[in-house]
């Protein structure tokens, strides 16, 4: 893992470039949609087949696989799971709006009217793994903002089934309606519909660059989440921090992917030094070594920094997906931190803390798209209509202003239809 230095004008820019696939890909998945429109659960089912290698007779997985993939769970896993549902379902009903209305002395009321959307898919990654943890970021806060039809769609395993963890926590969870379907085919059938599979208003939940790319095409038909780039970490650390501990962080996002980038910033070179280290140490019994140490060597960095405010300011352009703050004293930094989708105080908040168990989403905006953007959440299920409602008074007291502002637009029918009631 290379050491370099802020200040150097030869150092590499911070930012990282989004992946918009190549154009085999691009057209590889505009072919898919296409194709699942025409055929409905005759493409999904072949794509399937070809891709995941399994022969399947029917998309739908039933309420009986749901209860024997919770019954077939390790108990210590389940309670695991049940008591990380709790604490992500406290943490999202507190982002929850309300409806809200005004008067005023002439009988004019506004307002905004806040509605539940009527139906979500939730994508969850599989085939080769297993994401209970997608589940419950994803379903959750769908649920607490009200969404009464929840649809899950996930590659099967070559057993032609999903994971027990996936349908132990749609079971926990209460989702009745799974698809046993991924890749940009089940993007497709959950944007436009099959025979088996009514369209849903938005698809949620991360994917590799086949979901991605399928994401971005049907976004317009349907509603997306976010177009999700390779995880991130960022450690802003000072001498105080721990290398060994760092370096554990460090790989924890590294193991995720080949793309997947993970850096340190310090204002202390011997910390630069001791991780750099320790990264090499621990790769070495890492059972994904492979992956993570492509990861480290391609996307991997530690920028040293001649002051904290230094390191600060090279944390707000990254604008990382997660960002730890293992300083003396953190908390005096939060105030600084102005883009960061997931933020980590302290030696105790490890990275996997908020990914599994705190309660915050894990489902975070990435290639610096914090500059702009928040971590799903409940308002990302709703959507808001404004009220108005003016009473004769209000209306005669302002009706000649609004004509005279259309009319200045060139809209003379506008201005036509308030003058109509002055009659």
């Amino acid at each position: 893992m290379k050491i370099l230095r802020l200040n150097d004008k030869d150092r590499p820019s911070l930012k990282r470039s989004l992946d918009n696939g190549t154009e085999e890909q691009r057209n590889a998945v505009k072919t898919i949609i296409e194709k699942v429109r025409k055929s409905g659960d005759e493409a999904v089912l072949s794509y399937t087949e070809a891709f995941d290698a399994v022969k399947l007779e029917t998309l739908h997985a039933g309420p009986e696989e749901m209860k024997r993939g919770y019954d077939q769970l390790d108990d210590q896993l389940k309670q695991v799971l049940e008591e990380a549902a709790e604490n992500i379902r406290f943490f999202h009903r507190q982002q929850k709006q309300k409806s809200w209305f005004t008067t005023d002395e002439k009988g004019t009321m506004l307002g905004q009217k806040l509605t539940p959307l009527d139906s979500v898919g939730v994508y969850v990654p599989g085939g080769t793994a297993a994401y209970p943890s997608s589940v419950l970021m994803n379903v959750i806060p769908a649920q607490e903002a009200g969404v009464k039809r929840i649809v899950l769609a996930s590659p099967p395993s070559k057993s032609g089934s999903l994971p027990d963890g996936v349908l132990a926590a749609a079971y926990i969870l209460g989702v009745t309606e799974i698809y046993t379907a991924g890749g940009a085919q089940a993007v497709a059938a959950l944007a436009y519909g099959t025979e088996s599979l009514l369209p849903v208003d938005k698809i949620v939940g991360p994917g590799n660059i086949y979901v991605a790319l399928a994401k971005r095409e049907v976004f317009g038909t349907v509603d997306i989440d976010m177009i999700a780039g390779p995880s991130e970490i960022v450690v802003l650390a000072d001498r105080t921090a721990k290398a060994n501990e760092i370096a554990a962080d460090l790989l924890s996002q590294a193991e995720h992917d080949r793309m997947a980038s993970s850096v340190l910033v310090t204002d202390s070179m011997e910390l630069a030094e001791q991780v750099q280290s320790e990264i090499s140490h621990q790769l070495e019994t890492l059972p994904r070594k492979e992956i993570a140490e492509a990861s480290i060597q391609q996307y991997g960095c530690i920028f040293t920094a001649g002051s904290l405010d230094e390191a600060v300011d090279a944390v707000n352009e990254l604008a990382p997906e997660h960002l730890e703050i293992l300083t003396e004293q953190p908390l005096e930094l939060l105030g600084k931190i102005r883009h960061a989708g997931a933020i980590f105080l302290g030696r105790y908040s490890s990275e996997p803390v908020g990914d599994y168990f705190a309660g915050p989403n894990h489902v975070l905006p990435t290639n610096g798209t914090a500059r702009f953007s928040s971590p799903l959440n409940v308002d990302d299920f709703m959507k808001k209509s404004s009220v108005i409602y003016y009473s004769k008074a209000a209306f005669e007291e302002n009706a000649l202003k609004i004509a005279a502002f259309a009319r200045y637009e060139g809209l003379d029918a506008h201005a036509r239809a308030i003058e109509e009631r002055l009659k």
